[in-house]
């Protein structure tokens, strides 16, 4: 399976029900724009979808049909919108605007049909289309103007490290994602003392479980490719930057209690003072896919949670993975720091999609379960985590696990909570480049309130931000509804 793709995918719409009249009327841009008595061209479906979940204020491109060339640019022009190309041939003019001029455009004469500008699927995979993310890509904007893929947002991954010549990491110009490379090199027999050093460009994931990070960072930020078979890839958040920390073997936490401590310190300019933030942009989410086996209680007195809060106060969202054992919801075995009740504090449940890139698949079945009836012990959030393709060099020990490894073994696919994980890392990066502002409490809000309801599994039951779950939060992470949800 092919996963963290470009794909097509099928909107649900959260507010379809509004009326054309009472959407224009509340839009000073679309005021005289009906004229009397005139009917509505019909809109395609999956437009229609979209126009109910887009912000007044969020433009988007449409095909607008007229009985020929010059009916459809008068209605575009009279609409307000901004034409951007003619198809002449079919009399269909390409535009662009906000949704009211979309609605507006439809009452003008001669327009015969509204398009919306449809993602389309090639060979594709599917997590991406599950989510939405990629539909958030493709069809919105973050406050700087660019289509929402993260860009202008570092995530710090604390794992086994990363090997930034990838070439998922890559960019168009050869330069790579990963815009910090650190190692904790730590006293070897009990961590107790560890310190970071600049690894540069070298290979940091070369350890006992190396791989594990490598496959993480590409599932948070790898940039487009196209694989021999004709599969085209990305991350989550193909635009974002990588600061990798990296803590090898992790057998004791004070390794990564180290690395949340550097984020904690260096979070606002990660590469140094003197690097501007367009280089190397501010951290604004870790992401960790560690800790116990069998889950634990909850301790607020640990360092990884004092650590966390402090980071949640200074605008860095944490996110967990909460753990791979399974479980009947009879006892928790939620990895503890991701229990942290903290707003901004995000632990991460593994979805199957089937495969498919289908919004109604099942919680994986090794996916760790909380305690039923405390919803303190319960994930935050679902995303997928199953049969995931990523970065993952085959010589590497958890990268030679993998089930299906493709191009001469640099990619590979595995399962875990360790995959959900950074799929939800990758989308808060996403969220605060639609929102700068954004406090890490309203990204955590905005993520579960407007989560997918997928069926399978324990039943929701009322919660904080919506209804949630022992087994699955508050459902399935949708990106395109969270993206608007914190505008």
């Amino acid at each position: 399976m092919r996963t963290l793709t470009t794909s097509r995918t099928t909107l649900v719409a959260a507010a379809a029900s509004c009326a054309l009249a009472s959407v224009l009327a509340a839009t000073p841009a679309s005021a005289g724009l009906l004229p009397t008595g005139q009917a509505l061209a019909p809109v395609q479906p999956w437009l229609s979808d979209q126009l109910g979940l887009l912000s007044a204020a969020t433009p988007t491109t449409v095909l607008v049909h007229g009985t020929d060339t010059a009916a459809a640019t008068n209605a575009v022009r009279a609409a307000g919108l901004r034409q951007v190309t003619t198809f002449r041939s079919i009399g269909v003019v390409v535009a662009t605007g906000l949704p009211a001029q979309v609605q507006a455009v439809r009452a003008q004469p001669g327009v015969t049909y509204v398009e919306g500008n449809q993602p389309i699927t090639m060979n594709l995979a599917t997590a991406n289309r599950a989510t939405r993310g990629d539909e958030a890509r493709t069809t919105l904007v973050g406050a700087d103007g660019g289509r929402l893929d993260g860009r202008g947002v570092s995530v710090a991954v604390i794992d086994s490290g990363v090997d930034p010549s990838h070439p998922f990491l890559k960019n168009p110009d050869g330069s790579s994602a990963v815009v910090k490379n650190l190692k904790m090199v730590c006293e070897p027999l009990t961590e107790s003392l560890c310190a970071p050093v600049d690894a540069g460009p070298a290979d940091t994931d070369l350890l006992s479980v190396g791989g594990h990070g490598m496959h993480v960072n590409g599932i948070v930020a790898g940039r487009d490719v196209t694989l021999s078979d004709g599969t085209r890839m990305h991350g989550a958040a193909p635009g974002s930057s990588l600061v990798s920390i990296s803590t090898g073997a992790a057998l004791f936490i004070i390794g990564a209690d180290a690395a949340l401590n550097w984020v904690l310190e260096n979070h606002a300019a990660p590469c140094g003072a003197g690097v501007p933030a367009s280089t190397c942009p501010p951290i604004k989410v870790t992401s960790n896919s560690y800790g116990p086996s069998g889950g634990g209680a909850f301790d607020p007195s640990s360092a990884t949670v004092k650590l966390q809060r402090e980071l949640v106060k200074q605008g860095v969202v944490t996110v967990w993975a909460n753990g791979n054992d399974g479980g009947d919801g009879s006892a928790s075995l939620s990895n503890p720091p991701g229990m942290d009740p903290t707003p901004g504090i995000i632990s991460v449940a593994s979805y199957n999609d089937q495969d498919t890139g289908t919004r109604d698949g099942t919680v994986s079945d090794f996916s760790s379960r909380g305690r039923r009836g405390d919803q303190s012990t319960y994930p935050d959030i679902s995303a997928p985590g199953e049969n995931i393709t990523s970065s993952c060099r085959i010589y590497l020990p958890v990268c030679s696990t993998g089930l299906d490894p493709t191009d001469g073994g640099d990619y590979n696919t595995i399962s875990g909570t360790s995959m959900a994980t950074p799929m939800i890392s990758g989308i808060v990066a996403q969220l605060f480049q639609a929102d700068p502002g954004a406090t890490p409490a309203q990204v955590e809000a905005a993520i579960e309130s407007t989560a997918y309801k997928y069926a399978n599994g324990a039943p929701y039951e009322p919660g904080t931000n919506g209804t949630t779950s022992f087994d699955k939060g508050h459902g399935l992470v949708d990106v395109v509804a969270a993206a608007n949800a914190i505008r």
